[in-house]
């Protein structure tokens, strides 16, 4: 496995957003549109791709949301190599590149209807927080914080 960093102007990494993107019309129904106005990868810096057999298989983002914090956006593994650890070590990649950029928070929002992300985060120490900025009061979203460093 290798993990690359890169920004949103990979072809990879767009090539998997618009596969998760087709995943999620299909998870979300009507919800969608609401949920696809904020996950907009046109400005990106801070984005990890995931090659297996030089193979393009997962990736995840973030961007700033406050000052010392970001928002984990896009993550995405292709449904046949899933369930091996490729999203954990793409989750944990973000995490020590936030954390190299000084960053003490990391949050994130996913849906009701995405067990295996709620799984996954709660197997890598998040912990579910209110519903921040625009998820306030969707109730289909489940938001999640962390803390990074010595003091987390």
């Amino acid at each position: 496995m290798n993990l690359l960093r890169t920004d949103s102007t990979n072809a990879d990494f767009q090539r998997l957003v618009a596969d998760l993107d087709a995943e999620l019309r299909s998870r979300d129904g009507a919800d969608h549109s609401f949920y696809s106005q904020f996950n907009k990868i046109d400005a990106l810096r801070h984005v990890v791709v995931a090659f297996e057999d030089k193979e393009a298989v997962g990736c995840g983002a973030f961007k700033e949301y406050a000052p010392r914090a970001v928002e984990v956006k896009r993550m995405f593994v292709i449904p046949a190599r899933r369930k091996r650890g490729i999203a954990a070590m793409v989750l944990k990649e973000l995490e020590a590149w936030a954390q190299e950029l000084g960053v003490s928070r990391v949050i994130l929002e996913t849906g009701k209807r995405q067990p295996e992300a709620i799984n996954l985060y709660e197997k890598n120490g998040y912990r579910v927080t209110d519903n921040y900025g625009q998820y306030i009061g969707v109730d289909n979203s489940v938001c999640f914080e962390k803390r990074l460093g010595p003091n987390a």
